[in-house]
């Protein structure tokens, strides 16, 4: 076996922190702590692509950063994951979950990512 394949084998695969937020129901969102350059910018673009509704525009850039962000969703001590998955429970979400989800995911942003306008 030659040095490359070796030095192969032991690389670690590279993750990002994970950020762990709980609800007064004690509901549980686990986010990631790092975009690609090529997210960011996607985000912007949806962000601001809709003119003639604000709102239209707002509720797909969230529902991007969800996508992208979420690792871990705990509802009601039932554990979601995979980004199919959690899409799926972020569209049947309560009110009270998606007004949970969208301050965490401004809080979030603020701290992590400070040059994108939070949704």
């Amino acid at each position: 076996m030659g040095k490359r394949s070796r030095a192969r084998g032991r690389a670690e695969k590279l993750t990002a922190p994970e950020s762990e937020y709980t609800s007064p129901a004690g509901d549980v969102l686990v986010l990631r702590g790092s975009l690609t350059a090529k997210t960011r910018r996607q985000y912007g673009d949806v962000l601001h692509g809709n003119v003639l509704s604000q709102e239209d525009a707002w509720q797909r850039a969230a529902e991007l950063l969800f996508e992208r962000l979420v690792v871990r969703w705990v509802v009601s001590e039932v554990p979601t994951e995979g980004q199919r998955e959690l899409l799926m429970r972020y569209r049947v979400a309560t009110p009270q979950e998606r007004r949970f989800v969208r301050d965490t995911l401004r809080e979030h942003v603020a701290e992590h990512f400070p040059e994108l306008e939070a949704p």
